[in-house]
């Protein structure tokens, strides 16, 4: 196995090697699920998800497992807002974020614990931490019972974030309290007090901390020591930090809680951290009224995933706001698909050329503008391999699928050009299927095109339709009009309707049997 991965334990280029041949064990942190998720949590689900579909596809073993925090003051909070109970609210919200990242093109993880689902995992965990030293209970004013983890009896506590422990100060999230015995502890339980949510414990009725609940949902479903931990950069102080030293001291002296520690960057927004307790945050579900699913996707992967992305928007004359760098990732989707079409348009001829569904025999003579685009086919998929094994570069990755559909459409362009020539007319066929495979081949680990096209077309024709207010039919009548204007030798009116199309976004083309239109982005 080839991959490295930029740890941020170490701060280098690591290789990983799993603990167990032949299988990786992945954890990611996934939502809190007290609202719809934004931009920046789709990024944090891709990461992992090119991980994982990498990996797998060089026949590696995965187990990914990402959790769903449907516990928390948050959602309490949420929720009496909403007039509902608090695990209503996480399970309508977990199924709309389910919905938005399969949209995105993400695989399902093997496992979707909750912490919900994890109360005796979690309890275990901190009844071992209260006997090793590392946690104390505390009496709360409300008659409660709270317990607190000792930050100072980890002394490696720090490690991760590369913090000094003189240094640190109480993070986000870690609540001040004047039971705590330092201010630097944080809450491994809640005791409920006055509050009917909650769960019964050794302490009494309550609910766990946030950092604890990974620490069991990790250890459950992927053992202690498993091989990468996945999540966002905001997360590397303190929850990360946190569950590392929970962890380790319930393990002490069994290793490391994980192997390698990688971490995604910001989407932003106006140099801010898209966030929605900034209220600067786009949902996804804006993002999928405006535009494809793919295109997100895309537009996410065109920035190394540890690399911040500038996340604009724009208003328009009309009133519309636009997303420009989606909707420039949209155009590239689009051309994709469009260069898959036309490759297996003229792949097609193949068949009929050979008999068969062969690549081109060795001994044949290739034309010499052919030549290089077989020996680009044939290089491909192992230059993304390698820039995937290379901390999962994908822009690296995007530039020769780029290349691949620009030779692919140069090569369609020659058959057309020269279609009398019998050796390109020969030869042609058989060299767009190669790169059409070669294409298909590199966009898998990347988790791109993988609708079937006359889907995908219709589906982004619906939409860019509706947003137009048009039906495909009004469409249809419009550019008959303009067939029959130029029929009747009214190039005036012809060209006039041609304009007024084109500023819809609609692409007109004339052929020798007929006139077609693609509705652009």
């Amino acid at each position: 196995m080839g991959l490295r991965l930029q740890d941020t334990m170490t701060g280098k280029l690591t290789q990983l090697v799993p603990k167990r041949a032949g299988e990786v064990r992945v954890y990611c942190c996934g939502p809190t699920v007290y609202d719809v998720a934004h931009v920046g949590h789709a990024r944090a689900a891709l990461a992992p998800d090119v991980l994982v579909r990498h990996l797998r596809s060089q026949g590696v073993r995965v187990i990914y497992t990402r959790n769903v925090t449907d516990v928390d003051d948050k959602i309490l909070a949420r929720s009496r807002e909403n007039g509902e109970t608090p695990l209503d609210l996480s399970a309508r919200m977990t199924a709309l974020y389910q919905e938005d990242i399969r949209a995105l093109g993400c695989q399902d993880p093997d496992h979707e614990p909750r912490v919900s689902d994890s109360i005796a995992d979690i309890i275990r965990i901190i009844e071992t931490l209260i006997q090793n030293g590392n946690a104390y209970v505390v009496d709360m004013p409300n008659g409660s019972k709270d317990v607190y983890y000792a930050v100072r009896s980890f002394a490696e506590y720090g490690k991760l974030s590369h913090r000094h422990i003189e240094d640190l100060c109480s993070g986000a999230r870690v609540e001040v309290s004047e039971q705590k015995h330092d201010p630097l502890d944080f809450a491994l339980w809640k005791g409920a007090g006055d509050c009917t949510w909650g769960w019964e414990s050794p302490w009494g009725k309550g609910r766990p901390g946030w950092h604890i609940e990974c620490s069991a949902m990790s250890e459950r479903y992927l053992g202690y020591g498993f091989d990468v931990h996945c999540g966002g950069m905001d997360l590397i102080f303190p929850h990360h930090e946190n569950e590392i030293a929970q962890s380790e001291a319930a393990h002490p002296g069994e290793g490391p809680f994980c192997s390698l520690w990688i971490h995604n960057g910001f989407v932003n927004v106006d140099k801010e951290k898209m966030a929605k307790s900034l209220g600067n945050f786009v949902t996804i579900r804006d993002v999928y009224q405006r535009n494809d699913p793919e295109a997100l996707r895309y537009f996410l992967l065109t920035v190394h995933y540890r690399g911040p992305i500038a996340f604009e928007t724009e208003k328009r004359a009309d009133g519309r706001v636009v997303f420009p760098g989606i909707l420039e990732a949209e155009r590239r989707v689009d051309y994709l698909y469009h260069t898959l079409g036309r490759l297996g348009s003229l792949a097609e001829l193949a068949k009929g050329a050979t008999g068969g569904d062969d690549a081109p025999a060795p001994t044949m003579r290739l034309p010499k503008e052919m030549a290089p685009m077989m020996d680009l086919a044939s290089a491909a998929r192992g230059k993304v391999d390698t820039a995937l094994d290379d901390d999962l570069n994908t822009p690296v990755a995007l530039a020769v699928v780029g290349e691949l559909a620009r030779a692919g459409n140069e090569l369609v362009d020659l058959a057309q050009k020269r279609r009398k020539d019998p050796e390109i007319a020969k030869a042609a066929p058989l060299v767009a299927k190669m790169l059409a495979r070669a294409l298909w081949s590199t966009v898998e680990p990347l988790g791109i095109l993988q609708t079937p096209m006359d889907v995908y077309r219709a589906r982004t024709q619906a939409r860019r339709l509706s947003i137009l207010g048009k039906t495909a039919e009004e469409i249809t009548a419009r550019v008959e009009e303009r067939r029959q204007a130029r029929q009747a030798k009214d190039f005036a009116l012809g060209d006039a309707i041609r304009k007024e199309l084109e500023e819809l976004g609609i692409e007109v083309a004339d052929n020798p049997t007929g006139t077609t239109w693609r509705l652009g982005v």
